[in-house]
């Protein structure tokens, strides 16, 4: 029997690529790649060292594993991201790290970054 669950991840994945993602330029120097990515967010706290919480906001990007792990691996801090004109660069969101798995088969990365400007 088939494993329903992973045929419909597989197929939502396909559709939010094929049809929901633009191309952005993935950036780790001296190595770029064109890949499609989603626009997304992710809300989070800050917290002081006087224990002042602070909302903020992470821009992020989903992209396919496939497509990030060659030729860079997992992301991290440093790399940048350039859609629409715009840099965004990768971040850690507090202990969480710069990314996670977006779904239970481990296809899609989200990759939390902040803009940081036009891409000159």
């Amino acid at each position: 029997m088939a494993d329903l669950l992973r045929t419909g991840s597989n197929w939502l994945e396909r559709m939010r690529t094929e049809h929901a993602a633009s191309e952005v330029e993935y950036h780790r120097p001296p190595d770029a790649k064109v890949v499609l990515a989603t626009f997304g967010r992710t809300e989070y706290e800050l917290e002081n060292e006087s224990g002042l919480r602070t909302g903020a906001m992470a821009a992020d990007f989903l992209i396919l594993a496939d497509d990030v792990a060659s030729p860079f691996g997992h992301p991290r801090p440093g790399d940048w991201i350039v859609a629409d004109g715009r840099r965004y660069e990768v971040m850690n969101l507090g202990s969480g790290g710069c990314w996670r798995y977006s779904d239970p088969f481990r296809q899609t990365c989200r990759i939390h970054t902040k803009e940081i400007g036009a891409d000159v």
